[in-house]
């Protein structure tokens, strides 16, 4: 055989079986699409991690991530089939389920509560108790829920002008900088931050932690869960769907895990995926976000019942429900799972994670 037929043939080869191969594997990922409840941000760097670095397509999965925003509620877009999975604080899922959404927690990601209330340090105010007779910031949209247990639990009333006057707060720390409230609702990962890339106008410089008062509602007793990853339990009932999920969970799983040993990376990766927020925000976002899921005593995303029971009992006492939920409203089988089926090849539980420092910029640049 000549040489220029050999190398011809040999070409067409290549080309037909690039042909075969490459479309044939793309067919074969299952389309899966995650509805976040938030902007694109380093709350949810484990799912971009997972996406970007190919450990979805390497479980076969093709993942879209959607971006939320405040008039998205994941619970419905899950429950009415235009997402397979979504992330959503427990009592925000767990209420449209009350109502009939068909919806249910397969993964509690976040083992711990993020939020805060501050205050300044000359406001007086270290205790739930000293919230009475001041102005104190909440955004609503559910997330008052957590302050107003730890007010009642407190003996404050938060109906009663008299007890304490609750004001309307927006997503930035603007009124509390101006000194309009003395107590701001804020995450650990997002406002809290907002205030310490802010200058003090009185030295010139950006303020301290040593010059902040927090109340976290860790620490007031009625922290409720948040970031869960749920689905329908008429999807997941179908052939199939439960080992998809597995699938999913275990490339979660790996996300987060790579965004706790390579957090510079993780915050790059936000920041391709249209992040809002600039780079030294998302750098400290990313290392409180890791807080609150490492470590995981009984492995990343199990639920912990005590805490579960925790948040159902605030979101009774609130009214967010009107009971306990009934049926199965989370399991745990499936996130055990993934983690027996990643091995020991992934820390997946992070027993020696130690926050480390984040250095703060002006404005988060």
């Amino acid at each position: 055989m000549k040489r220029s037929r050999y190398v011809a043939l040999l070409a067409a080869g290549m080309v037909a079986l690039a042909a075969c191969s490459t479309p044939a594997a793309s067919q074969q990922l299952v389309d899966i699409r995650l509805q976040l409840q938030w902007f694109p941000q380093a709350q949810f760097a484990g799912y971009y991690a997972a996406l970007d670095k190919g450990f979805y397509r390497e479980e076969g999965l093709n993942v879209t991530i959607k971006p939320g925003a405040v008039e998205i509620v994941p619970a419905t877009v899950v429950a009415s089939g235009q997402a397979e999975f979504g992330i959503s604080w427990v009592p925000r899922m767990l209420a449209p389920r009350e109502s009939g959404a068909d919806v249910q927690i397969v993964s509690q990601v976040f083992q711990r509560s993020g939020t805060l209330q501050v205050a300044w340090k000359d406001s007086g105010i270290t205790t739930p108790e000293d919230w009475r007779g001041k102005k104190v910031g909440t955004w609503g949209f559910g997330n008052e829920h957590e302050l107003y247990a730890a007010m009642r639990k407190a003996g404050i009333d938060p109906a009663k002008p008299e007890d304490v006057t609750i004001v309307p707060q927006d997503f930035t720390m603007a009124a509390f900088l101006n000194g309009d409230i003395d107590a701001a609702q804020a995450m650990i990962y997002n406002e809290y931050a907002q205030v310490l890339e802010a200058k003090n106008p009185d030295t010139g410089q950006l303020y301290q932690p040593s010059e902040l008062d927090i109340i976290s509602m860790e620490s007031a007793g009625t922290a409720m869960l948040q970031d869960a990853i749920f689905t329908s339990e008429a999807w997941l009932a179908k052939p199939g769907n439960e080992d998809i999920t597995v699938k999913f969970l275990k490339a979660s799983f790996r996300g987060w895990a790579h965004c706790r040993d390579n957090v510079d990376e993780c915050v790059q990766i936000v920041l391709k995926y249209d992040a809002q927020l600039p780079k030294g925000h998302q750098a400290w976002m990313m290392n409180e976000i890791n807080a609150l899921i490492w470590p995981s005593p009984n492995g990343i995303g199990i639920m912990d019942q005590a805490a579960y029971d925790r948040t159902v009992g605030v979101a009774v006492e609130g009214k967010v429900l009107k009971g306990p939920p009934t049926g199965t409203a989370f399991r745990n089988d499936l996130a055990e799972k993934a983690i027996q089926q990643l091995g020991a090849g992934v820390d997946t539980k992070g027993a020696s994670y130690v926050k480390p420092a984040v250095i703060v910029t002006e404005g988060g640049k």
